[in-house]
Order: C-alpha cells, then sequence, then structure tokens
C-alpha cells in the first residue's frame, strides 16, 4: 500500500478513512505556521476586547445604572466565560460529527472567525449594558466554536512524536495573540475602531489554514447514530475508566488554578504589599517580564520533549519550577524579588504550555471524539478563573494576606505538578 501523498510544506490528500487512524506523518512547516496564526488570530478577537475595548465601554455605560465600571465588567465577562465553559466542549463534539468534504474541523473554523468577526462588529455598535452583554456572549460561543477545532486538528494530523514542537508554536502564537489584540484594540483609535480591527484580523487570520491545507475527512458510515442520550453522556469522561485523562485533566487545573492566584492580585499586592511607586506599570513590567521568558521556552520546551520522546518530566519540572517561583512571592516580597519570580514563572509555564499540550493529546481515549475530549480538558484552563476569585478573596482578608495566598498557591502548583507521576500511559 502506499502512502498519501504529500506535497512539499507536508500536506497530505485526505481520504474518508485517515480521521479515526492515528497520524504518523510528520506535518510541515507552512502547515504549523497557519494553524498557528489561526490559534493567534482567534486570541486576538478574544484579547483585544478583554484587555481594553469592555473594560472602556463599561466605563461608558456604567453611569445611570447602579452599577460600578468594575461590577459591569465583572457581570458580562462572567457571564461570557460561562459560555466559555460550555461552548467548547459543545463545539468540538459538534466537530467530531461533521462529514463535510472539507473536513470535520475547518468547517468550524470558518463559521466560528465568521461569526466571532461579526459578533466583535455588534459589539462596536452596542449602546448599553445588554447590547455589552449579547454582543461578549456571542464573541465567546462562535469564538470557541474555532478554537475548539483548531486545537483538535493537532491530534488529528500531528504525530505524537511532534505534538510538543507544534503546541509550543500554538502556545507562541496565543501569546502573540494577546499581545496583538491588546495593540489593535489601543492604537486603532477608539472602541468601534478597536473592534473592528480585531474583527478584521481574526477573519483574516484563519484564511491561510482552511484556504491552504485540507482537512482530515469523516467518513458518513464513520459517524455514529444520533442519540441525545448518547451525546449528552459523551461529555462525561469517567476517571475510573479513563484514570490517564483523569489525572491529566486534574493536574492542569491544579497549575492553572495556582498561576490564577498568582495574577489575580498582582496589582493589590504590588500597591498594599510591596508599596510600588506605580504599581499599574509595575505590572506592565512584570508582564513583559513574564512574556519574554515564556516566550523563550515554549517552542524550545516542546520541540526538547519530542526529541528526548518523553512529557511527564517536563510537566513535573516546570510546575516545581513555577511552585518555587510562587513560593518566592510569599518569602521574597520585594520588587526585585517579584521580578525574578516573573521570569521564573515563565519559564516553568513556556515549558509547560507546550508539553502539557502534547501529553493531554497523548492521553486522549478514542479518536472519534478527539475535539468533544479536547473541549473538556480545556475546562482546566477557564475553571481555575472562575474559582480563583473565590478562593483568594477570604485568604487575603482572614488568613494571612498575600503571604498566605502566594503560599496556598505554591502548594497548589506543587501538588499539580507531583500528581502528573500518576499518569501511567505517557513517559
Amino acid at each position: 500500500m502506499t502512502a498519501p501523498p504529500r506535497d512539499r510544506d507536508g500536506d497530505r490528500e485526505q481520504d474518508p478513512s485517515a480521521a479515526l487512524a492515528e497520524p504518523v506523518l510528520r506535518v510541515g512547516r507552512a502547515w504549523t505556521a497557519s494553524l498557528s496564526l489561526a490559534n493567534g488570530a482567534i486570541w486576538v478577537g478574544w484579547f483585544g476586547p478583554l484587555q481594553i475595548l469592555l473594560a472602556s465601554q463599561a466605563k461608558d455605560f456604567a453611569p445611570g445604572t447602579g452599577m460600578s465600571k468594575e461590577t459591569m465588567l465583572a457581570w458580562v465577562t462572567g457571564i461570557g466565560a460561562a459560555v466559555s465553559l460550555v461552548a467548547n466542549p459543545l463545539f468540538g463534539a459538534l466537530s467530531d460529527r461533521t462529514t463535510s468534504r472539507r473536513g470535520r474541523r475547518t468547517p468550524w473554523i470558518v463559521a466560528g472567525a465568521a461569526g466571532g468577526a461579526l459578533s466583535l462588529l455588534l459589539l462596536a455598535g452596542a449602546g448599553g449594558l445588554w447590547t455589552m452583554t449579547l454582543g461578549w456572549c456571542l464573541v465567546q460561543l462562535t469564538l470557541n466554536a474555532a478554537f475548539a477545532a483548531v486545537t483538535a486538528a493537532v491530534p488529528d494530523q500531528v504525530p505524537r512524536l511532534q505534538r510538543g514542537a507544534v503546541g509550543g508554536w500554538l502556545g507562541a502564537a496565543q501569546i502573540l495573540g494577546v499581545v496583538g489584540g491588546t495593540g489593535l484594540a489601543t492604537v486603532a483609535g477608539g472602541i468601534g475602531a478597536g473592534y473592528v480591527a480585531c474583527a478584521v484580523f481574526t477573519l483574516a487570520g484563519v484564511l491561510p489554514y482552511v484556504l491552504g491545507h485540507p482537512d482530515v475527512r469523516l467518513g458518513p458510515a464513520d459517524r455514529p447514530a444520533w442519540s441525545w442520550r448518547s451525546f449528552l453522556a459523551g461529555f462525561w469522561l469517567s476517571p475510573r475508566r479513563y484514570p490517564d485523562l483523569g489525572w491529566a485533566w486534574l493536574t492542569r487545573f491544579l497549575i492553572n488554578l495556582s498561576n490564577a492566584l498568582v495574577l489575580l492580585y498582582l496589582l493589590y499586592y504590588l500597591r498594599d504589599r510591596l508599596h510600588h511607586h506605580d504599581p499599574e506599570q509595575g505590572v506592565l513590567v512584570l508582564t513583559a517580564v513574564n512574556g519574554l521568558t515564556l516566550l523563550a521556552t515554549v517552542v524550545v520546551g516542546g520541540v526538547w520533549s519530542d526529541r528526548v520522546g518523553r512529557r511527564k518530566p517536563f510537566v513535573i519540572w516546570s510546575g516545581v519550577l513555577m511552585a518555587v517561583a510562587t513560593g518566592a512571592l510569599a518569602g521574597w516580597q520585594t520588587w526585585p524579588g517579584a521580578v525574578v519570580a516573573a521570569a521564573v514563572l515563565g519559564i516553568g509555564f513556556g515549558v509547560f504550555t507546550s508539553v502539557d499540550f502534547a501529553l493531554m493529546t497523548d492521553v486522549l481515549p478514542a479518536a472519534l471524539d478527539r475535539g468533544k475530549d479536547l473541549g473538556v480538558i480545556n475546562v482546566a484552563n477557564a475553571l481555575p478563573q472562575v474559582a480563583a476569585p473565590a478562593l483568594a478573596a477570604p485568604i487575603v482578608t482572614y488568613l494571612g494576606g498575600y503571604r498566605a495566598l502566594y503560599g496556598v498557591a505554591a502548594v497548589i502548583g506543587l501538588a499539580g505538578a507531583v500528581l502528573v507521576r500518576r499518569i501511567r500511559g505517557v513517559e
């Protein structure tokens, strides 16, 4: 039997029988670059609003509503986060069942990016709280459809020993998307122009992938018969039946929760504990330091993991490194200590981002459910953003302040790193 033909960029002509096979042929640089661009474009659509535009609208809309701008922003982003928790696994599951000639994932990337762009334009014209809330919920709904499909394309088409490198490039694109979205929203020249700029980039950024690279097609005979009961039941992944997936989900949740606790009150930590002369500028400096060291390690860590053929040691030691840095915030409460901690956290989180993604794809139970299962796993990224405020507020207020907060965060992160050892099916 001859191998599927391959063009010079590493793409393959797909047939319906390939969707459920384990990929063995390496993807090319053009495929990785275009998928990474699509991923970065989605993050532009999320973080231009989150960093700048929604806060500016809340400031304009809050007077006369009986809410402060902070409360309004919290409600809008909180409702949007709830939509995100549902949308990612839902659209991942729907893409798993898609039998389009364009493939399982491409239709959802196109529809999600187009819907996201239109939703951002709706936000550009929002005239008050309700249209702002509706627009942001639609952005979360549609862009999560595209994001679920983008991440599922990796286990569909990338062999196991290349997923660390691909995961690293996707992680780098995510970071650049956050920076790029913030930059577009800042320099565009107003709230409406900022939304338009983010919308155009989000839609344009997915085009090189969807137009230039074939997707894996699912044959109609391979799609299971429809049943509401089985469809909904599929979102429960029993830790008893799939212990590796259960431990992998828990470790990702704990390490992300630790990181969320570090970031949540960083501004207040600089102002109230370190008495920094300009805490807003301090947050910007720490974010830049963290981003630079993260970018320096996110691809390198993934490539190194691929070359040695192991995942767990990288995830364990990156988690330990992050726990040490978080502990430094508790024990070394000075501005130089905060800068060092930010740098070390970036090193650890960069390696964790790429290698943990590869590890997650390695423990997926079934090829038929890759999109849905990755969507369930992605909940471990979003849920800490909801849990962190509920945990942090009483610790800071009643249980010891920032020293206790960062001590608890370090213990949580260390627990996540240690529990990686319970995963048996991945080295």
